[in-house]
Formats: C-alpha cells, structure tokens, sequence
C-alpha cells in the first residue's frame, strides 16, 4: 500500500533537514580552521562570510575551548590567539630578525596616526623620524633608507602589512620605490592595524617607570590572564594552556609538563576527551602515544611548514629526518651536532643532487641547507636544538626509513611516511 502523502512529505522534509544541518557543520568547522590559521581575517578572505555567519557559534567556542576571543566586525575579524609557550622562538615572523621587528613596530606606530591613504615614501619618511629615537641609537639602530638594503627592507615590511590585511595597494609598485624610479600608494586598513597586538594589556599603559625591563618579563605582562583562585578556576587554566598548545603545536610531549607535575597529571587524565573535543571541532585526528599526543590534519592545511612539500628545502628537510630518526643510529639518545648533520647532507647530493637546485650542489652549500632543514623540523616539533647539537623527538619516528614487512603490533613502514611502533608517534 502507498504510504501516504503527508509521511511522504515528512521524511522529504526532515532528509532536506539533516542536509542542511551538516552543510552549516561544515561551514562552521571550515571557518574555524581558517581562523586557526588566518587569526585576522579581512573581508577580503574566502571564510570571512562564513565566519560572520557563524560568529556567535565560533566566538562561544573558542572562548570555552582555548580561552581565545573572537572579536567580529563588519570587515574584519580577528581571533585573539594567546600562545602557551611565550618561549618558542620559531613562531616569529618568516626571514624577521631582531631588525625588521624594530622596523615593523616602528611602521605600525606611523600608521596609527597617518592618513587613511599613505605612499609608500611618505611611510618611509616617517619612520626616518622615529628610528632617530635617541633610545634606538643607543641600542645600535639606525635607519636611513640611503642604501638599496634599507630601502627593500622597507619593502619587506609593506609586503608583510599587505599580506596582513592592514594595507591595501590602490597603485604603484614597491620594486620601482627600491630603484628610486616610483612609489606605491596603499589604504590604511585601521580594524585591522588595530587588532594586531594580541596581549591582554598594551605596552602604553604602564608608566616608564613600573613597566618591565626584560623581554621574557614584557611577554609575561602583556599576556598575563586572571586565573581564580580555586579548583574549577586552575582546571579551566589548564585545560586553556592544553588547549592552546594541540591548536597551535604539531605534538605535545608529557616530558614537556615535567615542570608542572599538575598539569601533567592533568593531561595524562583528560587528553582521551580533550582531544576528542578538539577533532570533533576541527576535523583533526588525535594520535596517542607514549610520550604525548597530536592532532593531525590529513588533508596538510592546518600548518605553516607542509612536510613533504615540492622543492630543494623541503626535500633536503625530509632526508634529514630520515637521516636522524634511524633506528640504528649510535648516538640515538644523544645529540647531533650540526656539522654532522651538515656532511650527512653533503653525502646526500651523489644520489639525490639531480634533484635539487644547481646552488644547492655547490660545495659549502650543504651547511646552510642543513641549517635550514633543522629550523623546520624544530618548528614541526621533530626535534630539539641547544648548545650541544640536535636531538631527535619522538614523532620524527614517523619519518624513518624502514622495511616494508608486517610485524605484530607495527604498521608497515614506508619511506617518509609514519612509523607506528608502540611508544613511537
């Protein structure tokens, strides 16, 4: 017998339901993962409609997740990122040294008071004015835009503004400003130079006479949270700190915690359903193992260095993985210098040199290659360097080179990809 028209019509309708219900899941996952990895966001990025559809979903849950803030406007957003580890240093800005990092604050300060449209020169002049700070001069700086160099060095920070959001191009071109031969003329985006400080207290409001003289000590006050004092108050700060670190870190290791033995024992208790929560959000996948946990994005969006990836640096970076996380290798649990690591890359260039770009097989080039593969994997949290060299970590395990044979308890191990012995990421 037919079923009758109205049940027809029903189960069309809750079917019609249920799709709509995941398409706006995924839309709001998808525009979670472009904040993790575009915290300010201009109208100008793909997910920003989806971000202002979904913004109360978003807002609410990276405030409960990470203790984040998302903060909505009409043309930009900006995720208020607090990074748990104030000490990593492979978090800066791509090819900034200590420099271009004077020069970009210097920049956001002459922006905050110029003109809605700003030339290229003009920017350049204005910060001849304030690098003459007698301040800077007693601490080595100088800036004069006389030398081809320091004139691409403003450049370099323009490009970064523009790749912010924070400048727009209206015309021009900042190759002609280097050669002396035209400018460039931007808009000032001031929501977005706005929200670029993510502290939780501006460097303006202390007086000169209380504010902090170390950098270490200026980090710490500019990020420094209100916890309460109880039980409920420390477990939110601590699942915060994790949170924050499985977003934005490629691994957590427990040897990580040993300094905190409560927030160790705090993550070996609740990293089944910490992790759980987080992948459900993001679509990453949790790997537990011995020594830690990692969300892992499949599809390789969610990360600023893509391992493997096209070219001389990310190939060289992949065989230098391979290289230290041999499982037979003799100083194991010991360092590695860099000048090791350096001829294993010169000994790589017989097989795999063909491959590479002709500089990269010049002699001497495979110490800045070298140099260049371990800042990646440090970055990727596949290894730890000091003084004394470079040790391996336990997920560089994933990138040994082993035999394609099946062993109780062992995935088959092919090259470059994971090797999942136990304990082993």
């Amino acid at each position: 017998m037919a079923a009758p028209e109205g049940g027809a019509g029903t189960a069309d309708a809750a079917q019609v339901k249920d799709v709509l219900t995941r398409h706006r899941e995924d839309e709001r996952r998808d525009a979670l993962r472009a904040l993790l990895m575009c915290p300010l966001m201009t109208a100008a990025h793909p997910a920003f409609h989806a971000v202002r559809r979904h913004e109360r979903e978003l807002r609410d849950w990276f405030s409960q997740a990470a203790g984040w803030i998302l903060h909505v406007e009409r043309d930009c957003a900006r995720l208020y990122k607090r990074p748990a580890d104030l000490g990593d240093a492979t978090r800066g800005a791509a090819d900034f040294d200590r420099r271009r990092y004077i020069l970009f604050c210097l920049a956001c300060a002459a922006l905050e008071r110029a003109d809605p449209q700003i030339t290229l020169r003009t920017l350049g002049e204005k910060l001849l004015a304030l690098a003459a700070d007698p301040e800077l001069g007693a601490r080595g700086f100088s800036f004069t835009l006389d030398s081809h160099h320091e004139r691409r060095e403003l450049v370099a920070i323009c490009r970064y503004l523009l790749s912010l959001g924070v400048l727009l191009r209206v015309a021009g071109d900042e190759d002609a400003f280097v050669s002396k031969v035209g400018d460039a003329l931007y808009d000032v985006r001031r929501r977005a130079l706005a929200g670029l400080l993510s502290a939780a207290r501006g460097p303006s409001t202390w007086a000169p006479e209380h504010a902090p003289v170390h950098l270490d000590a200026r980090l710490a006050a500019l990020t420094e949270e209100f916890t309460p004092d109880s039980d409920e108050g420390r477990r939110t700060a601590m699942r915060h700190h994790l949170a924050r670190r499985l977003l934005d870190d490629p691994v957590v290791y427990l040897d990580e915690l040993d300094d905190r033995p409560a927030l160790r024992a705090y993550f070996q208790n609740q990293r089944g359903a910490l992790a759980a929560r987080l992948g459900e959000a993001t679509g990453l996948g949790a790997e537990q193992r011995a020594e830690g946990l990692a969300l892992v994005d499949d599809s390789g969006e969610l990360t600023d260095v893509a391992m493997p990836a096209a070219g001389t640096a990310s190939h060289v970076t992949l065989l230098v993985a391979e290289f230290l996380a041999q499982p037979g290798r003799a100083d194991r649990d010991g360092p590695m210098s860099e000048a090791a690591v350096a001829d294993a890359v010169r000994g790589m260039i017989p097989e795999y040199g063909r491959y590479w770009a002709k500089a990269a097989r010049e002699p001497g080039a495979e110490t800045e290659l070298a140099r260049n593969a371990l800042a990646r994997l440090e970055m990727l949290h596949l290894i730890r360097r000091d003084v004394r060299g470079v040790y391996p970590l336990p997920a560089l395990a994933r990138f040994a080179l082993g035999d394609a044979e099946p062993v109780a308890r062992k995935r088959t191990v092919t090259k470059g990809a994971e090797r999942a012995q136990d304990g082993l990421f």
